[in-house]
């Protein structure tokens, strides 16, 4: 029945047209999934917190996210039983590693264990989860129509453009974002898929939930020339927070990861996640209230709301300490959030950052004695967001056009692309990856737009390897060559001791001269006739290694060998510039 329904489409639907077709089913499915985890992680989240005190805090704030990541774990060890973080950096390493071919679990698995997470109050954001599954829709589509892999990687494209599309109602962002974040060098001609899978998201999501943005917000001061300067020094200010951001996490995630079992870290991140929501009780969840409250609260009484349910709530003096505070731990709370258990993004993140950091900033300057530039609050809270997501995801035009369409401030476009611009120049000084990317790319494993870079990240080492079913041992007599060498149309072979270890090779160039002359058949080994391989390769080595190795030794064919020195096959510099040829000449095809 499946292989009819597949035959009846190639007969009368062309893959230009069943490609849009993809888009708009995808787009469709990433935003009811987006709408499903949002209302999940809402209704959570009143249930738990309906009861919270404003004026003092809430001792709840102790169980609630501990249960949360505990849940989740349980959830993802007993039912999922496979490894969910790390949303977007799975599915560069799926583009990059694995044919753009996401697991079928990651559909549904990251809604349900997030809206757990988040709705118990873990410090994470839900966009990152949804992105996944919105390329795990995308992936899953493929397989099943047995696409191939340039297709795939469209269809992965357009679940995230679409996810994005559709939980933050920002078709360009999300278009913007798949270019950009996932770095995947599209053609004109795949544009369209793309824009059909964010329009139809963005369209869905406004027809359920209304034609409001995510964040309301008010312009009140436009664009002034004379705070140009300020401008640029908040950019700084966050390229620096992105910065602190990015190494932090990496360094507490690497701590983590060294503790042990899942239970272990369950112990130590549960009570640090949970001590600083207690302290800090704007470090619950997604944080979007604070969000709002910063970018439209219109003075002092409205921005001391801040400082509800925690112990800060009488001491409104405080309040940029408070803010300072939240800074500094915000990158504590989410790394225990995901390295105890839980799961979750950094999207919510960046932007629950960026704002604090901007309001910070803006607060801090118009202290400043004998300054006569007094700058808005709500506008550099605004601002801040932008720049944050700039820094830390290296994308500052994802962060421009996702800031202008969440909250509609279209009227601070020019700052807006002032501040993502400083930021993301500042971080690139000292971190040349996102904290998407660095982990991928310190393995070669990092797809970018530069096409012969992303060739060599999207070939494999098993698509390259000649494997060899018999193998020559040093006391190997020139009959045992000459037999070889008879039934094979190779020129070079492997020398190995009894345990399979490569020792040497055999080139045939090497045996010419004597292979036909019988009376030295038992005379002459391979010992005598064999040579130093001119280097060695083993199979975790990237492409771009394998390349640079065959430039510098000038060799034509290499040995490879396993982590313990196990001969597995040979590469040959023809085969490889064949098969990146052929690559070269699919990816520009359109």
């Amino acid at each position: 029945m499946g292989n009819k329904i597949l035959e009846w489409r190639r007969k009368h639907i062309g893959d230009k047209q069943f490609m849009l077709i993809l888009a708009f089913v995808i787009g469709v499915l990433t935003s009811l999934a987006g709408l499903f985890l949002k209302w999940l992680i809402s209704q959570i989240e009143h249930l738990l917190t309906q009861g919270f005190s404003i004026t003092g805090a809430n001792w709840l704030n102790l169980i609630y996210p501990v249960v949360g990541i505990f849940l989740t774990g349980l959830f993802v060890r007993y039912i999922v039983r496979d490894d969910i973080g790390h949303g977007i950096t799975k599915i560069l390493y799926a583009i990059a590693r694995k044919q753009s071919i996401i697991k079928g679990h990651n559909t549904w698995s990251s809604v349900v264990s997030s809206g757990i997470t988040i709705g118990f109050g873990g410090s994470v954001g839900a966009e990152a989860p949804i992105v996944l599954t919105g390329s795990a829709i995308g992936s899953n589509l493929g397989q099943v129509f047995h696409l191939d892999s340039k297709k795939m990687m469209l269809l992965v494209g357009c679940g995230a453009a679409g996810a994005v599309s559709g939980i933050f109602k920002a078709p360009i962002a999300g278009l913007v974002f798949t270019l950009e974040v996932l770095m995947i060098d599209f053609t004109l001609g795949s544009l369209l898929p793309l824009l059909v899978s964010c329009v139809t998201a963005s369209a869905v999501t406004f027809a359920l939930s209304g034609s409001n943005t995510l964040f309301e917000f008010h312009l009140t001061n436009a664009f002034a020339i004379e705070r140009i300067p300020a401008y640029l020094l908040l950019g700084i200010f966050c390229g620096l927070i992105s910065l602190y951001f990015t190494r932090v996490m990496n360094w507490l995630e690497d701590r983590f990861r060294s503790l042990g079992g899942p239970w272990i870290r369950l112990a130590v991140a549960g009570p640090i996640l949970s001590t600083l929501i207690f302290l800090f009780p704007s470090l619950y969840g997604e944080g979007y209230d604070l969000i709002s409250l910063l970018l439209n609260g219109h003075g002092q009484s409205d921005w001391n709301q801040v400082l509800e349910g925690s112990f800060f709530y009488s001491m409104p003096h405080l309040l940029l300490l408070y803010l300072a505070g939240i800074i500094i731990f915000k990158v504590f709370a989410t790394t225990a959030t995901n390295s105890g258990g839980g799961c979750g993004g950094t999207f919510a993140p960046s932007l629950f950052l960026g704002c604090v950091a901007g309001f910070f900033f803006a607060s801090i300057w118009n202290m400043i004695p004998g300054n006569s530039i007094i700058v808005p609050e709500n506008n550099f809270s605004l601002l801040g967001m932008a720049g944050l997501m700039s820094g830390v995801m290296h994308a500052p035009l994802t962060g421009i056009f996702l800031i202008a369409e969440l909250t509609g401030g279209y009227g601070l476009f020019l700052p807006l692309m002032m501040v993502a611009v400083s930021a993301y120049l500042t971080i690139i000084i000292f971190e040349p990856h996102s904290i998407y990317t660095m982990r991928l790319a310190r393995k070669g494993e990092l797809l970018t737009h530069n096409k012969d870079h992303a060739i060599l990240t999207l070939m494999s080492m098993d698509s390259v390897i000649e494997r060899y079913d018999e193998h020559l041992h040093p006391n190997d007599d020139l009959s045992e060559i000459v037999r070889q060498i008879s039934g094979s149309n190779r020129d070079v072979f492997p020398v190995v001791d009894d345990a399979g270890k490569l020792l040497a090779v055999l080139i045939l160039d090497r045996v010419r001269h004597v292979m036909f002359r019988t009376e030295l058949y038992h005379r002459l080994h391979v010992s005598d006739l064999m040579s130093q391989c001119a280097a060695r390769l083993t199979t975790r080595d990237p492409m771009d290694v394998v390349m640079n190795t065959f430039e510098r030794t000038k060799a034509w064919t290499l040995p490879v060998v396993n982590s313990e020195g196990m001969f597995v096959g040979f590469i040959r510099r023809s085969h490889v510039f064949a098969l990146y040829r052929q690559m070269m000449a699919d990816m520009s095809d359109e």
